[in-house]
């Protein structure tokens, strides 16, 4: 009897982080399908009112998702969060557009974007399939990729009146490092229970790989493109 009143907790909670995993891979799926429309829409707008003024652009749309994620974050207990997060996909989709169109004037840009894809869905799949089997808490890296992630907002947004490229191709290459890690964490933290709510298990794992995908493709072009 007391071994059963133990364990079964333990069963229940288990289960409860196996839902909530599901759930995040289940939307984190849906969430593609506003990206891929919004990546659409965006590369096929004139940007060029982006290249005109890129600081200015570029702050506009940090500010436009760092707001957009607040609301999400805000509405994560409710169907309006799910609604929130698709929405903020699409934007995040629609703001593609710049780099997207840059690739695809590219000789060989619908392959460096197919090698990007490929490459993020491996690097996401073997890091969850890692954090998933060994059930590794990875807790201890939170402090870490914090700062980390700070100092790269910080160079990045320092990069945009610089504009050196080594200090680009610095920060993409750190930028996938990171995020790589990341991936390990997040997905560790919804396994061990330690990120119980899908929406913000989803949105999290999102972000990883949006930065992941965004920054492999700026290193390929930098060392793959082909010009005219």
């Amino acid at each position: 009897m007391n071994y059963q009143t133990q364990t079964a907790p333990i069963g229940t909670l288990a289960a409860d982080q196996n839902k909530v995993l599901r759930n995040t891979y289940m939307m984190l799926s849906l969430t593609m399908i506003p990206t891929v429309i919004g990546a659409f829409i965006g590369t096929s707008m004139n940007l060029s009112f982006m290249a005109a003024s890129p600081i200015m652009s570029s702050l506009i749309m940090f500010g436009v998702m760092m707001g957009m994620l607040f609301a999400v974050s805000a509405l994560r207990n409710s169907v309006w969060g799910i609604a929130a997060l698709l929405g903020f996909t699409f934007v995040a989709g629609m703001f593609l557009g710049p780099i997207l169109q840059v690739a695809l004037h590219l000789k060989n840009g619908a392959q460096l974007i197919g090698m990007a894809a490929t490459g993020t869905g491996i690097i996401f799949f073997s890091l969850a399939t890692i954090a998933t089997v060994t059930k590794k808490d990875f807790s201890f890296m939170g402090k870490f990729l914090f700062i980390g992630l700070i100092l790269l907002i910080v160079a990045s947004l320092a990069n945009l009146f610089f504009q050196i490229p080594a200090l680009s191709l610095t920060i993409s290459s750190i930028a996938v490092l990171l995020f790589s890690a990341y991936i390990l964490f997040d997905v560790s933290r919804i396994v061990n229970g330690g990120e119980t709510n899908y929406v913000m298990a989803t949105l999290s794992l999102y972000l990883d790989i949006y930065n992941l995908f965004v920054n492999l493709l700026q290193l390929l072009m930098a060392f793959a493109g082909e010009r005219d």
